[in-house]
Formats: C-alpha cells, sequence, structure tokens
C-alpha cells in the first residue's frame, strides 16, 4: 500500500509593512513583483496607524493599550503544495484554513516585540492565491479588520491605476516570483494539519437593535444572553461555558475586557441595570469580505474564525459601528 503524501505549507518569508507614503514605482524584474502588497498595505497603514502599533501593559499593571510606534504589520509569503481547486474541494477543509492565516501569540512579559496584526499572501500550485490576516482582539475587533482590509483593497487598486504596469496584476506577478530560482529558499515547511488542532469552539453572529447601543445597556447580561442562544441553536453540538470574556467598546475609544460567570453576572465590580434585548442572527457575508477585490477579481472563497484563548470558556465580542447603529456580537462557546 502506497504511502499517503503530506501536504505541505512553506513559509517562503517574513517581512514588516511599516506606515509610508513614499511609494515607489514597481519595475518589471522579477525581484520586484512580490513589493507590490508590501507597498500598498504600507500606503493603508498611513491611514490606519492602530493597526501598525503594539501592544504594551503601563508599568503600573494597568490596562493594556496600543503603543502607534509604527512597528509594522507582519508580512507572512508562503505557498502550498496543492491546487487551489483541490484545497477548496477538502472534506476537511476547516482545519486547513489555519495554515493560511499563520499567527504567533503576543508574549505577555515582551509584548512590545510582538507584532499583534499579521497578513499573509499564500500561493497554490495553480497560480491561485490566498490573502489571510489575524489579528489581536485587543488591537482590533472583527469588524475593524474587515474596514482595514477594505481600505488596504482600495489603496491598492489605487496604485496599480497610477502607474498603469505593462506586466500581469500585481498578484499573479507575486505568486510567478515564488516559483523563480531566487525564492527557492524557504525558512520552514510544516504539514497543513500541524497548523491548526481539531476545533473547540463554534462561533455564532448575532445583531442587536440601537437601544442595545446605549452606554447604560448591561453588557454582561447581552453577552450572556447571546451564549445561551448560540448553545441553543448549537444544540448538542456546543455546552454553555461557566465562565465568559467579554470586549466591547469603550467610550473613550478603547476596549473594555470583562469577565463574568456564564449567567453574566460579573467577578470584578456589579453590573450596571440591565434591559432587554431583541437579537437577530448575523452572518459573517454581513461584513463584506466577499465583495473585496483585488486585481479586478472577487474571492471565490471566504471564511472567519474568532479564536479563544482558553477552550472551555466563552468569548464575546460586542462590535460598534461608526454611525451608532444597530450592534454586531460574536458568541465563542465550547464544543
Amino acid at each position: 500500500m502506497a504511502a499517503m503524501t503530506t501536504t505541505l505549507i512553506h513559509v517562503e518569508s517574513m517581512q514588516t509593512a511599516v506606515p509610508t507614503r513614499k511609494q515607489r514605482q514597481p519595475r518589471l524584474a522579477e525581484e520586484e513583483r512580490a513589493a507590490w502588497v508590501k507597498e500598498s498595505l504600507s500606503a493603508a497603514l498611513a491611514d490606519h496607524p492602530e493597526m501598525a502599533g503594539r501592544l504594551r501593559r503601563r508599568a503600573d499593571g494597568g490596562p493594556w493599550e496600543v503603543r502607534l510606534n509604527d512597528n509594522g504589520v507582519r508580512l507572512v509569503q508562503a505557498s502550498v503544495d496543492v491546487p487551489m481547486a483541490a484545497f477548496l474541494e477538502a472534506k476537511d477543509l476547516e482545519r486547513k484554513e489555519a495554515a493560511l492565516a499563520l499567527w504567533t501569540d503576543v508574549d505577555v512579559h515582551d509584548p512590545e516585540f510582538c507584532a499583534p496584526f499579521f497578513m499573509q499572501l499564500t500561493r497554490f500550485q495553480d497560480d491561485g492565491y490566498a490573502i489571510g490576516a489575524c489579528c489581536s482582539l485587543l488591537l482590533a475587533d472583527p469588524r475593524s479588520l474587515v474596514d482595514f482590509l477594505k481600505a488596504w483593497a482600495c489603496t491598492h487598486a489605487e496604485m496599480q491605476a497610477r502607474s498603469k504596469p505593462v506586466a500581469p496584476p500585481a498578484m499573479i506577478q507575486y505568486t510567478r516570483y515564488l516559483q523563480s530560482p531566487s525564492a527557492v529558499r524557504r525558512l520552514k515547511s510544516v504539514p497543513l494539519y500541524s497548523c491548526s488542532a481539531a476545533a473547540a469552539t463554534t462561533t455564532v453572529l448575532f445583531r442587536a437593535g440601537p437601544a442595545a447601543a446605549d452606554p447604560q445597556v448591561d453588557r454582561h447580561k447581552l453577552a450572556a444572553a447571546c451564549v445561551d442562544q448560540a448553545v441553543e441553536k448549537l444544540g448538542s453540538n456546543a455546552k454553555k461555558p461557566p465562565r465568559l470574556t467579554v470586549l466591547s467598546a469603550g467610550g473613550s475609544g478603547g476596549v473594555n475586557v470583562d469577565m463574568c460567570d456564564g449567567d453574566g453576572e460579573t467577578t470584578t465590580t456589579a453590573p450596571p441595570s440591565s434591559r432587554g434585548h431583541a437579537l437577530g442572527a448575523a452572518y459573517w457575508s454581513d461584513f463584506g469580505l466577499g465583495k473585496i477585490a483585488l486585481d479586478g477579481s472577487e474571492p471565490v472563497h471566504v471564511s472567519c474564525s474568532v479564536v479563544s484563548p482558553c477552550a472551555d470558556e466563552g468569548l464575546v465580542v460586542v462590535m460598534t459601528p461608526a454611525g451608532g447603529a444597530e450592534l454586531l456580537i460574536s458568541a465563542t462557546v465550547p464544543n
């Protein structure tokens, strides 16, 4: 019986894109193909400097904060030994997708030396490519991350339109560059399956009306209601967590992080008065990721996930839109 081959993902390079408005015209030499992506990302960061910052905790043991030091976004370039069509048709697609957005946890002891935001471009054997983005929830919630990706896509398109390159589109240039002799060196190669264990949690999305955005509303009770409905919706595939971590936008532009029990009672301070909430279903497609076009093409597949640091606890992220309309809430519960 022939031995089964292991599909590998190869990390070709790891760079840093820092905020800058200085843009050089991409050359047609093969060595310059990947520069398109890095330059458009750097230009987008100039308008969103917080995405290029670093997390740090105050010396007095106070709350976490984002230091706007322009240290940059970690940009990973990789390739995988399989055509994109075969990858998307795999029955265990969810397990493999984690390899397309590799992540390194922020070190709580030296957070300023760790990037809280990674972007990854992965080439498939048939010249298809994947773009993966992952960041710490202390830096940006899913909605804020998507807003940044939309801004980057617009910047990328504007740069291409101004330069009017004669060569093929930038992303295709990038994938061909990784096949050139100058790109044969690899930082590491790992099996796809080694990047993700079996899913330990599931995330369900909800909408809450404008009344829920009132600062006086008890976010702990709102979070507990979302968790209860998520567990009910998933049935035997989920269990109610004994504890919850609730992340929600603060009044001064920061993020509030609260711990409470599974019923929404805080473990630190007494919760404010609660109100009733009407929750509706929401979906990742509501974020508009499927409409983000690069090189004139929309993605053929989009997936999103919220990874909880504690698989046996709940994680709720309350996302507030800029216009003050209805809230989007993600509830991640253990399987």
